[in-house]
């Protein structure tokens, strides 16, 4: 019966002959292991500096956006030195690498021209900061009736930025396509945003008492600045307390508009509904109507000549004939 000792130098000589046989020219198998623990080795220090430093470059920064871009590029040139050192022990030196890179960069430039952009104007967005992690944006169109996409940035790479959009679903958008587009940013400075109801109402109604009615509707709603000081934009000032203004004589009645300041920019559309529910419920016992389109049709001596003929027998419930006009 064998013994432990010759088991293992059986073993042993085993691997030896197995590690010496060379899969390439001058390219044995132990050089392919040892290229991959290599890799695997890389793999783990990329990780292990990137936990390491991860604090000190976020208080260093203090930007989400630039942290995680700053820890990419570490873990990147480990990776890569990790990768240059494990093709070293396959037999590709430096010259073969470089010719490598340069045969395949002409080969698919055009593939990574669109790639290349996008990352230069990711630096452009990060030196920029039109906007940060965690910020509540809205993708301007003009050519929709809600008027753009908002959503919460999740992510801000290099190559595109990730956007998770108030309907539960995610848009990734290549950074070049980002810089062209408009974006409104409600999270960057004050969060507190101003919008806009309007509400027209007929001219026989009591004005004062339709504006009382929208500007005490927007004061009860607990998401609206109610009163405070005046709010600076640039360098103007404007009230914070809703106030309802007349916009316009229109066509069937007064146009009103109500202005006001939400506290935070992250429920505008349901608070815009509080606001008319409490608008539709103070016009109940107000001596105030919603204007609407209609007509008053007036007939006189230069109208014409209205011919009627009335069928007796016809049922009520049919619909009447069309009435006809003779214009003298």
């Amino acid at each position: 019966m064998p013994t432990f000792g010759k088991v293992v130098h059986d073993v042993s000589d085993l691997l030896g002959k197995v590690g010496s046989h060379e899969v390439a020219t001058n390219v044995s198998v132990n050089n392919v292991v040892l290229a991959i623990l290599v890799l695997l080795l890389g793999w783990y220090v990329s990780q292990l500096v990137v936990s390491l430093v991860g604090r000190q470059v976020a208080r260093r920064f203090r930007r989400p956006s630039v942290t995680k871009t700053v820890l990419r590029g570490i873990r990147g040139i480990i990776l890569f030195l990790a990768v240059g050192t494990a093709a070293a022990q396959v037999g590709l030196g430096a010259s073969n690498i470089l010719l490598s890179v340069t045969v395949f960069s002409a080969t698919v430039g055009l593939v990574l021209a669109p790639i290349i952009g996008s990352v230069i104007n990711g630096l452009f967005l990060l030196a920029d900061q039109p906007y940060e992690i965690g910020d509540l944006i809205e993708l301007v169109d003009t050519n929709t009736p809600e008027g753009g996409t908002r959503g919460y940035v999740e992510d801000i790479t290099l190559r595109y930025t990730k956007i998770f959009t108030l309907e539960n679903t995610f848009l990734v958008i290549p950074n070049a396509t980002m810089r062209e587009r408009d974006v409104v940013n409600y999270s960057a400075e004050d969060t507190r945003s101003r919008l806009s109801l309007q509400l027209q109402v007929t001219y026989e109604g009591d004005l004062d008492e339709a504006r009382a009615i929208m500007e005490r509707a927007a004061r009860d709603t607990p998401e609206v600045v109610a009163s405070g000081p005046d709010i600076r934009i640039g360098s103007a000032r404007y009230p914070s307390d809703p106030v309802a203004q007349v916009r316009d004589f229109a066509n069937h009645g007064v146009l009103l508009e109500l202005r006001y300041w939400v506290k935070d920019p992250y429920n505008m559309l349901r608070v815009r509904s509080h606001i008319m529910e409490r608008i539709w419920e103070g016009l109940k016992d107000a001596d105030v109507e919603i204007a609407y389109p209609h007509s008053h049709l007036v007939f006189d001596d230069t109208s014409g000549v209205a011919r009627v003929a009335m069928e007796p027998d016809r049922e009520r419930t049919e619909t009447p004939s069309p009435v006809e006009f003779d214009e003298r």
